[in-house]
């Protein structure tokens, strides 16, 4: 299969579940307590670090060792670029976060609504680039464990999506958005996965050797988004308890999924 078809239908697949979990919005009568946030976001951060490990890292490590190349060297080299890459992102873009009073990035008058998507679309590019990467690693390969990866990797991703949309879905409504408004934000902050996944496939199909750097790169962006900005979101004004236990919950859901159908 094409790595620009594969990586197209896991990421719709990801996306749709956004576009679910944003729609629990509508049977809501009040305001959603936060609580539920918090404990969707620790749920999508535990699901990441599992993924960043079990489904990039240790798979990097295999191809480049297949390649003939030190494993070590791909591993962390591009995980280094990943984090550097969002860290870019993160300094180049105005953008708040959620319970936040100051923005972060260059200072530009934009409503607080704006300022909340953009620092949701940024959260997402990571799952895309990871999604992507070993949907088309699976493709240039032909390898079936690791296209069984990217399928699992694509599951968790999207079972992820559907609390992290509600997560994102309720904030808009709380502040007085319309449902259906609240509704549109969430799902579009999902739209940023389909397109950073197939913009990183056009330079995953230069070549095969430089895959395990790809994989590694995606873990590094997703490692980064959990630990800058959704543990602590998780862990803030109390519940650490439920939180920590959300993002259990997270990992050993992905870790489950890799072991025992990978």
């Amino acid at each position: 299969m094409s790595p620009y078809l594969l990586t197209f239908l896991c990421t719709m697949f990801t996306f749709s579940l956004t576009c679910v979990g944003s729609a629990f919005v509508f049977p809501l009568k009040k305001e959603g307590k936060k609580i539920y946030t918090k404990m969707a976001l620790g749920f999508a951060a535990g699901i990441m670090l599992s993924a960043a490990v079990f489904s990039l890292l240790l798979p990097a490590l295999e191809l480049a060792e297949k390649n003939g190349q030190i494993p070590q060297f791909p591993a962390v080299g591009g995980l280094i670029l990943g984090a550097a890459f969002l860290i870019m992102l993160d300094k180049s873009l105005p953008h708040l976060h959620m319970w936040e009073k100051k923005p972060e990035g260059p200072r530009i008058e934009l409503n607080r609504n704006v300022l909340l998507f953009i620092a949701i679309t940024i959260h997402n590019i990571p799952e895309g680039i990871a999604v992507g990467v070993s949907a088309a690693s699976a493709a240039l390969t032909g390898n079936d464990s690791m296209m069984t990866e990217a399928m699992i990797l694509s599951l968790g991703i999207g079972i992820q999506n559907i609390p992290e949309g509600t997560a994102v879905a309720l904030p808009f409504f709380s502040s007085g958005m319309s449902k259906f408004k609240a509704f549109a934000l969430g799902s579009l902050s999902g739209i940023a996965e389909p397109l950073a996944a197939m913009i990183i496939v056009s330079f995953v199909g230069v070549t095969v050797t430089m895959l395990p750097w790809f994989l590694s790169f995606a873990a590094g962006a997703m490692l980064y988004v959990v630990v800058e900005e959704l543990i602590p979101e998780v862990h803030q004004d109390g519940h650490s308890d439920l939180g920590t236990l959300s993002v259990l919950s997270g990992f050993i859901l992905m870790m489950f999924l890799d072991t025992a159908l990978g």
